[in-house]
């Protein structure tokens, strides 16, 4: 019997890197998923590989947005049923990332997108787990949410250390009510985001890098574990990188 069937999945930034991959892996083990992001035409091709049939299903939203976000839930429940799984995976960076290069707006935007979307999407579907005794969150943090350097830049390492916070924090609150949330936390990994390198990055560096298979398949682990199970923190890394 595939993994994860009968269960019902939300991947934010679902069109492209590794929310792609999640929900490839997850359809395969026989899952409803829902893939989310800004771009409805990026969902569009994402669906063409795909190939989920009736057990797929594409919702274009800003996570940023809390109302967009709570339409968006509300959607997914009235289509494939009570949410199980949600994988926060949407996040962004930019090139002028440097303490000095930032603004009030694009801190703003770094910490809109890698941790107040995730709030308002576990804010969302937190209900509907409480009233069924259970779920799993699996937020896709980085290696920026444990270790702060100059390479993440200090408002996406912020950004990361408080969804590395704001996970404890879920988790050990609603314990009780069988909820289990799991932080994820990345190396370098070769998906779209590194076209908003300061430095532009080669394809030799590309292939060392961890791709966004590997991190889906950490992601799979975490979700086909039983409920009595739960993986607070996973630290996935290149093997040519130290992690110290």
């Amino acid at each position: 019997m595939s993994k994860l069937a009968n269960k019902t999945a939300l991947i934010t930034g679902g069109g492209s890197g590794i929310g792609l991959a999640v929900a490839r892996v997850f359809l395969d083990e026989g899952a409803r998923v829902a893939i989310s992001g800004r771009d409805a035409d990026k969902l569009r091709r994402a669906a063409e590989h795909l190939k989920g049939g009736d057990r797929l299903m594409l919702h274009a939203a800003d996570v940023t947005d809390p109302e967009q976000v709570q339409q968006l839930v509300r959607a997914v429940r009235d289509r494939l049923g009570p949410l199980d799984i949600l994988v926060n995976n949407a996040g962004a960076n930019i090139k002028a990332r440097s303490f000095r290069e930032l603004t009030p707006e694009s801190w703003k935007l770094l910490v809109g997108a890698n941790l107040d979307g995730a709030f308002y999407c576990m804010r969302a579907v937190m209900p509907q787990m409480i009233e069924r005794g259970g779920g799993l969150i699996i937020n896709i943090n980085s290696i920026a949410g444990k270790r702060a350097s100059p390479l993440g830049g200090p408002a996406y390492s912020a950004a990361k250390f408080g969804l590395h916070s704001l996970a404890l924090c879920l988790a050990t609150e609603e314990k009780a009510s069988g909820i289990r949330v799991s932080s994820i936390y990345p190396g370098e990994v070769n998906t779209p985001i590194l076209d908003n390198r300061p430095k532009p990055i080669d394809a030799v560096q590309r292939q060392r890098m961890l791709q966004p298979e590997d991190v889906a398949a950490a992601v799979l682990y975490v979700a086909t574990l039983p409920p009595h199970v739960s993986v607070p923190e996973l630290v996935i890394t290149p093997t040519v990188y130290a992690y110290l």
